[in-house]
């Protein structure tokens, strides 16, 4: 016998025994650890933050850049699209006009929140202890009214983009120096942080997505310099606003993932973003944007549901106001218009450049600026202006100086009316609640309410006696249910819409009354610092509430004032409430965290959220939303979809 056959017989021989022992303790009732069968672990691959695209998509301006840029590339969020057929009526998305600007209320309501901001401005002393000396706008008019603008060297002249070669889109700068007489239609696809759908041209959700799709196609492609055919290579971070149509941004992500090609997403909120991008681990996020303001409570990367806010306005209402108080004292470029887009854009550097919170600076002051138009000279105007560059950035403390009437100014979280793709949300598990729960709270309700009313047991016999909690206020017709459904929406103003109260009183009823509370809550302008207030007083503990006051952070473009961190300080610490004065050692107001640019902030935080390890598992690759489509939101989104 060779010597292999011989180790044959011998493992034969092994096994065998083995076989036995295992008999024996069988019989003996041993039992034996299962070993699990050995699954190799899918290996975890390194992602390369050069492969890895943040897009943070604003109202005016879209940030787009590789998570390893230094700063991203920055373009107007417009799109122009040439029109289909000749004879073709112009359509233009308007940029400083607003829905409810043109009621017969709106003058005076701006003309009282003016007197609030006058008011306001008379009652702060300067930093000398005097109070400021108001200056009246026809001390300006009657110098602006005189004033002949200089025509400067012609030779830099502006031009229209040259649309000889009749491009089908144009994008950014281009889209904004489109001819009016060229046949372009020029569309914003978002407006006030949402996706631009409205009943007029290119405004069908279809329509703005693909808009959307083509800026950001062309950006990538013209500017990141990767071909569309490459993103199969690359992963893309969406950044979105607190409160979000969750139908919207499902479309978006289907988009990015199946149109435009990335290879996997990670969707996150424009608040906890920006806690990232500043460096601080908790803060209250006052974002103010051109169009809108979004105000939220960030504690460790969790943005708290209850305090998130979002107000319908921002700084394009600032430009305006400026623009109706320039116009008072007698703005010398007469021919400015805001239906112009070029006029909004001389508009909104003038703001940028003269307004000013610093109640220190007061008095008449002179200024020059240029207008720089296609087709047109150069020219220099001479300007005199004096409250009108504080005037106007106090309308975000004093919004009804904004003349907006009828219309939805705040906006609270709203629970998600389901989806079809993802039967199992929180209705479904709200539904499914255990039976034996809802039966023994309904066992401990009926011994609780007194039993000489009479009302409950026949109630309870006519619905079968199925003890369900809902049916407890249809029967007694107390109270209770909808006290309860009052403090809740009381502390969290209509978070828990749909929560305690929807168990506890007939949906018609909770409903109606619902709507009833959120429309007079939506048709009030909040003043930004009773916003932040608002917001802070969300909050679950006094020991979040004390965290959020000493680290308010300010990111956007909308407020970048001078004076402003000591104005929203002075206005934040004057309205707190009392008790909390005695609690928090220091109120702290961050506008330039780490000297950045308030407006690149939730881009950069996006950016730091590519760089990190427990970001790995929150990826929704291309395949898994093509299976599972949007419940890949719910399982793997960082917040509660």
């Amino acid at each position: 016998m060779t010597q292999a056959e011989k180790e044959q017989d011998n493992g034969k021989d092994k096994e065998k025994e083995r076989d036995r022992e295992k008999e024996k303790e069988q019989q003996r009732g041993v039992k034996r650890p299962i070993a699990p069968p050995a699954i190799p672990e899918p290996p975890q691959e390194q992602i390369q933050s050069n492969f890895v695209v943040v897009i943070h998509p604003g109202s005016r301006t879209l940030r787009i850049g590789r998570a390893t840029d230094t700063l991203p590339v920055t373009v107007p969020h417009v799109i122009a699209r040439r029109h289909k057929q000749s004879g073709q009526p112009r359509y233009e998305d308007a940029w400083l006009l607003r829905e409810g600007l043109n009621k017969p209320e709106s003058n005076e309501q701006r003309q009282n929140g003016l007197k609030m901001v006058d008011q306001a401005i008379w009652s702060k002393k300067m930093s000398n202890g005097v109070r400021r000396t108001p200056v009246s706008a026809d001390q300006a008019r009657a110098y602006n009214c005189q004033i002949r603008p200089a025509v400067l060297d012609s030779s830099s002249r502006v031009k229209w983009t040259n649309t000889t070669h009749h491009p089908p889109y144009l994008v950014g700068e281009e889209a904004l120096y489109v001819n009016p007489t060229d046949c372009y239609n020029i569309h914003w696809p978002v407006v006030r942080g949402q996706l631009n759908v409205h009943a007029g041209p290119g405004g069908s959700l279809t329509a703005v997505l693909a808009d959307l799709e083509t800026i950001w196609s062309h950006v990538i492609q013209k500017h990141l310099e990767i071909p569309l055919k490459d993103l199969k290579y690359y992963r893309c971070i969406l950044l979105v606003p607190d409160i979000y149509n969750r139908q919207h941004i499902k479309e978006v992500v289907n988009m990015l993932l199946l149109n435009i090609g990335f290879s996997a997403i990670i969707v996150h909120q424009e608040s906890v973003c920006a806690t990232f991008g500043s460096g601080l681990s908790s803060a209250c996020v006052v974002d103010v944007g051109d169009q809108k303001t979004s105000i939220c409570c960030v504690e460790d990367g969790v943005s708290h549901r209850n305090s998130r806010l979002c107000l319908a306005y921002g700084g394009s209402d600032v430009t305006r106001t400026f623009f109706w108080l320039l116009q008072r004292a007698g703005f010398p470029y007469r021919d400015c218009q805001l239906s112009n887009r070029l006029d909004c854009q001389l508009l909104q550097h003038l703001k940028e450049t003269f307004c000013h919170l610093d109640q220190d600076i007061s008095g008449l002051q002179d200024h020059e600026f240029q207008t720089r138009f296609p087709e047109a000279p150069a020219l220099l105007y001479q300007v005199r202006l004096g409250d009108e560059k504080l005037q106007a950035p106090m309308g975000l403390f004093y919004p009804t100086t904004f003349g907006i009437v009828g219309q939805k100014m705040s906006s609270l979280q709203f629970r998600s009316q389901g989806d079809s793709e993802d039967p199992h949300d929180e209705h479904y598990l709200l539904a499914t609640q255990s039976k034996q729960d809802q039966s023994s709270k309904s066992a401990a309700d009926r011994k609780a309410i007194s039993r000489p009313s009479g009302c409950l047991e026949g109630e309870m016999s006519s619905q079968g006696g199925t003890g369900d909690l809902s049916d407890l206020p249809r029967s007694c017709g107390s109270g209770g249910g909808g006290m309860q459904g009052e403090t809740e929406l009381g502390a969290a103003h209509g978070e828990s819409l749909m929560g305690a109260g929807e168990v506890e009183e007939p949906v018609s009823a909770h409903l109606s009354r619902k709507t009833a509370i959120m429309s007079q809550f939506e048709s009030k302008a909040l003043g930004l610092d009773k916003a932040v207030l608002h917001s802070i007083d969300c909050c679950a503990s006094d020991e979040t509430k004390r965290k959020m006051y000493s680290s308010i952070l300010v990111v956007g473009g909308g407020l970048m004032f001078h004076g402003v961190q000591e104005f929203l300080l002075h206005r934040i610490i004057n309205k707190m409430p009392p008790s909390f004065r005695r609690l928090v050692d220091n109120v702290e107001v961050v506008t330039r965290p780490k000297d950045m640019d308030p407006r690149l902030i939730s881009w950069k935080g996006g950016a730091v959220l590519a760089c990190l390890d427990t970001t790995q598992e929150m990826w929704i690759h291309q395949r898994e939303w093509h299976r599972f489509g949007v419940r890949m939101l719910r399982e793997r989104a960082a917040f509660v979809w």
